[in-house]
């Protein structure tokens, strides 16, 4: 894709309650080496700090700032990214989460391999928790935690082939050998937003688990397929316990998914627009920083 083609990327982030590894995330986007049309970060209820620390951030970024908020009523990231997706001026959608640090040509190669009929799907690297604590602005400023030795020291898991390696023969060895199909991964995907409103978005009936992949599968059966960047597009991953993962919620996703599979569904009623509507059931609060 060319520079005149360029699609406008609206960087959506979802968060709720993390402000450390949010502000760790926003400093990682503060360094991109690509243009962003803006950034929003959907924000799942979280308390005031995380507010202000996205007021903060606004006033320096390189780019527009967007806080679209929704009460806290539980775990709902299907619903504030569906009320982000409506919220959003670019074109081209690009989600990650609010644990995710990007490396500094991670928009710009999410543009790159930008192509119509497609959505990109990455990866991360999982940082261990003691990397994680040590994590600074220093470090994601020139890029430190991307380095191959470092990450080889500091990942959760050991690898004998990362996302990032020192060898590009290495690089090019695991692109080809990988089994990895590409999803819809919600901390390193990106789209175009028509395509992501044609199927409706994320199925708010959803709770933690495959939320992102559910609607992919919608996608991949509307004709718009997948594409590796795992590779290519590079973030890593802080680490965090999750206390909203249950196992009831993973069954009745599982079930969800099913559903979506044996009808080969492409359109859900529980999306952006809900049936006899025309606009959003509630409107977000969104702060313009």
């Amino acid at each position: 894709m060319n520079a005149h083609s360029q699609p406008a990327v609206t960087v959506i982030v979802s968060t709720y309650n993390s402000p450390l590894h949010l502000m760790r995330t926003l400093s990682g986007f503060a360094v991109q080496t690509a243009p962003l049309a803006e950034l929003i970060v959907a924000d799942d209820g979280s308390a005031d700090d995380t507010r202000e620390l996205v007021e903060k951030f606004g006033l320096s970024a390189p780019f527009p700032v967007r806080h679209v908020w929704q009460p806290d009523e539980g775990f709902r990231k299907p619903a504030i990214l569906n009320k982000s997706i409506d919220a959003a001026a670019g074109s081209y959608l690009l989600f990650t989460d609010g644990d995710c640090i990007p490396r500094s040509d991670f928009v710009a190669m999410h543009i790159a391999r930008a192509r119509p009929r497609f959505f990109l799907s990455g990866g991360v690297e999982y940082l261990s928790a003691e990397a994680t604590n040590q994590v600074g602005e220093a470090d994601i400023k020139n890029q430190t935690i991307f380095d191959p030795a470092w990450l080889a020291r500091n990942r959760e898991r050991p690898r004998m082939i990362g996302k990032v390696n020192a060898s590009r023969l290495l690089v090019a060895l695991a692109r080809r050998l990988t089994t990895t199909r590409p999803s819809f991964n919600g901390h390193n995907t990106s789209a175009w937003r028509e395509d992501v409103l044609a199927v409706n978005g994320f199925d708010e009936r959803m709770t933690y688990g495959g939320l992102d992949r559910e609607l992919g599968e919608r996608m991949s059966n509307y004709g718009i397929k997948g594409l590796s960047v795992r590779y290519d597009a590079i973030a890593v991953h802080q680490h965090h316990n999750r206390p909203y993962a249950t196992s009831a919620g993973w069954r009745a996703n599982d079930l969800i998914r099913q559903e979506s599979r044996r009808n080969r569904a492409v359109w859900t009623d529980w999306g952006v627009r809900k049936p006899g509507e025309s606009e959003p059931s509630a409107e977000p609060t969104l702060h313009e920083t």
